[in-house]
């Protein structure tokens, strides 16, 4: 493997700075599932052969419960594997865990055919119609989170009732009163950065304890792979710290947790396809399609940005995120927001939480903005005032039911994602209804134990 793109990887563990090889592949979830290997078996077997794991791991709820009515049905098969197939162009070493490499993997069954309702190659598939079309996307995703005191062992024993943040109040913007919150994102930053992340911004945010930070854009898969590095081990960080983050979207009635998502696109040369100098609003012919394609999909796709029962607590009236469909420049009040000019002109979708899975949402994003483009969609006027106290704007799902509803139904998204994809994801969303719907609640025990 003299020539091989893991020749840096094979030189650090001569020079005993990596001993482990961590392969995974992001789960339906956008959480990272997959094993340690020692590095030589990983470059003499994994490396060229892939490594195999349980099917399960693409067909499972967020406590990897499964069950029947995925596309991929584990029982069935017997709880057989598919193979991972590294991608060398993910490779990094992993700071807050020293003498650890990681590579993400392509989930692919045995004869070599990819998994398709895997999150990554839902993406790909995407962006490999962007391709034929001469297009390349980039994007950029803001992450918000929520720090508290206590440790992820004390918050579970606690039911995560009573947690202190690690901010008395709201910090958005500020430069000061972010001395209990510091330590750890520090070290976040720092620490990303070594896992070859490049931060931009980073800041305090409207909620006590709430953080974000913003990490520069690029191609649209290079950005969902850091993504899911950043958030596993933003998370993994402050369990060493002694404190414990969250990215839900909404932990309690206050600000909830977004994961704005910037999306442009550019031609094969490089070009700024989207802006056109000699327009009056410096949009292009295609740009609006593309956003006009956003408004068409956003209901029917709502599902791949917003797929948890948690999710549509944040996307509720008074809580500064997106409730209609509609887009502005400029105007963070619509789910569409245009910003930028020239090279850096693109859309800002305001749709997702902290709990989208990004190769899902981009996807979502991607094949809402081709649609546009394909159909050559009429975009509206731009919404100039305040989309959120709008009532004529037409409303997105309030629930994950509605929007299960609108996917499993959607003639776009069948078209589009396919059968197969579509009954994947209906499948999950699913099974987070059931679970929710057979829980007994907090909110019921104060409101029933004695009065009722």
């Amino acid at each position: 493997m003299t020539d091989s793109p893991y020749e840096e990887l094979r030189v650090a563990a001569d020079e005993g700075r990596v001993e482990e090889v961590v392969v995974s592949v992001p789960d339906l979830q956008g959480r990272l599932q997959g094993s340690r290997l020692s590095v030589p078996y990983f470059l003499e077997e994994a490396a060229g052969n892939g490594f195999g794991a349980c099917v399960y791991l693409l067909a499972s709820d967020v406590e990897m419960g499964t069950g029947p009515g995925y596309a991929i049905d584990a029982w069935q098969s017997g709880f057989g594997d598919f193979v991972l197939r590294p991608d060398p162009a993910t490779l990094r070493t992993l700071p807050w865990d020293p003498g650890t490499a990681l590579v993400l993997a392509d989930a692919v069954w045995p004869g070599g055919t990819p998994v398709e309702v895997a999150p990554r190659q839902v993406l790909r598939t995407q962006l490999d119609r962007l391709a034929e079309r001469g297009l390349t996307a980039f994007a950029g995703t803001e992450l918000e989170f929520l720090v508290f005191h206590e440790t992820y062992r004390q918050a579970w024993d606690r039911r995560y009732q009573g947690l202190e943040t690690a901010t008395a109040y709201n910090v958005d913007y500020s430069l000061q009163g972010l001395a209990g919150i510091e330590p750890v994102v520090r070290r976040i930053r720092r620490e990303m950065g070594g896992a070859g992340l490049r931060m931009e911004t980073a800041r305090g945010e409207c909620h006590a304890g709430q953080y974000e930070i913003v990490f520069r854009y690029d191609e649209a898969m290079t950005t969902c792979d850091n993504h899911v590095v950043f958030k596993n081990g933003a998370k993994q960080i402050a369990a060493q710290e002694g404190v414990a983050l969250t990215f839900m979207p909404k932990y309690d009635e206050g600000e909830g947790n977004s994961c704005h998502i910037h999306l442009s696109l550019r031609g094969a040369d490089g070009s700024a396809v989207l802006a056109d100098p000699a327009a009056q609003d410096g949009m292009s012919e295609l740009m609006r399609h593309f956003v006009a394609g956003q408004l068409a999909c956003l209901a029917d796709f709502a599902l791949l940005m917003a797929p948890n029962i948690n999710s549509y607590k944040r996307l509720q009236p008074g809580a500064f995120a997106p409730t209609g469909v509609s887009w502005g420049r400029d105007n963070r009040t619509c789910p569409v927001r245009v910003v930028g000019s020239g090279h850096s002109l693109r859309i800002e979708h305001r749709v997702p939480g902290g709990d989208a899975n990004p190769y899902l949402a981009v996807a979502a994003a991607v094949a809402a903005g081709l649609y546009g483009i394909e159909h050559r969609l009429e975009l509206p006027a731009p919404h100039t005032a305040n989309a959120l106290a709008d009532p004529s704007v037409r409303r997105l799902p309030r629930t994950l039911t509605e929007a299960l509803h609108r996917w499993e139904n959607s003639e776009l998204a069948a078209k589009i994602f396919g059968e197969a994809v579509v009954g994947h994801y209906a499948q999950a969303a699913r099974t987070e209804l059931a679970a929710f719907e057979t829980a007994v609640t907090d909110w019921e025990r104060v409101r029933g134990f004695e009065r009722l």
